[in-house]
């Protein structure tokens, strides 16, 4: 009998051109506008990334793999970042390599390493922010992508909506999921509206194996990237730059 990982790899293998295709489409009218806008305005928008952990920290691990959640958060935001980057902004990411963002002897690596990620928020002085993470829970049967912000932030919160309306679009979502206030380092301190985006649970045997195709993550870095586009789109101050161009 066929594994029911090795039938999920499959079916996604056949269906994620299209889904990709279909995602292109529907988004491609903003991307126009984005563009545009910025070539009018003679400045670029600016986003940071973060690739969540690194270095000797792993974060959480794939239940059947192994797989560490940092190189999968690495993986997740360097295709972000190439949406960002196709449709006229400036990204930024906090870390670029399988590195952390402290140095080798440093005694208290976590705290270095979070004052490094906000040291490249407050440089990049960005319009957003958002952070790339993989979940983890007791019960094997939690899935799905959801999106914190930090608790009284207006813009974050809008923006945390947007981005978990665009997860929970996906045809894999498996339930619908609505934004959480979450108490983060990268979100206490961000310059600007921020989410952090839990992509999945490597706790589960099914999120795992979608997390490992490199289609999925495709599908859900575009995902990440409209809804953080549409929020742009819904707010006044961005509005004549990213509204559909004609």
């Amino acid at each position: 009998m066929m594994s029911k990982f090795i039938v999920i790899k499959k079916t996604f293998a056949a269906v994620s051109a299209a889904v990709l295709a279909a995602a292109a489409v529907v988004g491609s009218a903003i991307v126009a506008g984005v563009k545009a806008g910025a070539s009018a305005g003679g400045s670029l928008l600016t986003v940071v990334i973060d690739a969540g952990h690194g270095g000797i920290d792993n974060g959480v691990s794939g239940v059947r793999t192994g797989t560490p959640e940092s190189e999968l958060n690495l993986l997740v935001a360097r295709l972000l970042k190439e949406n960002f980057e196709a449709a006229g902004f400036n990204a930024v990411m906090t870390r670029t390599d399988s590195r952390g963002l402290y140095a080798a002897a440093d005694g208290s690596f976590k705290k270095t390493d979070m004052k490094n990620r906000k040291k490249v928020m407050d440089e990049a002085a960005p319009d957003l922010v958002v952070s790339i993470h993989m979940n983890k829970y007791p019960l094997s049967s939690r899935r799905g992508a959801q999106v914190f912000y930090r608790k009284d932030d207006q813009n974050s919160q809008n923006l945390a909506r947007s981005v978990q309306a665009a997860l929970n679009a996906m045809p894999e979502a498996v339930r619908e999921c609505s934004p959480l206030a979450g108490d983060y380092y990268i979100l206490n301190n961000a310059p600007a509206p921020a989410v952090l985006v839990e992509c999945g649970f490597l706790s589960s045997p099914e999120d795992e194996a979608l997390l490992l195709t490199d289609g999925y993550r495709r599908a859900l870095a575009y995902a990440v990237f409209k809804g953080m586009i549409s929020y742009l789109a819904s707010t006044p101050a961005y509005a004549e730059i990213c509204k559909p161009a004609r």
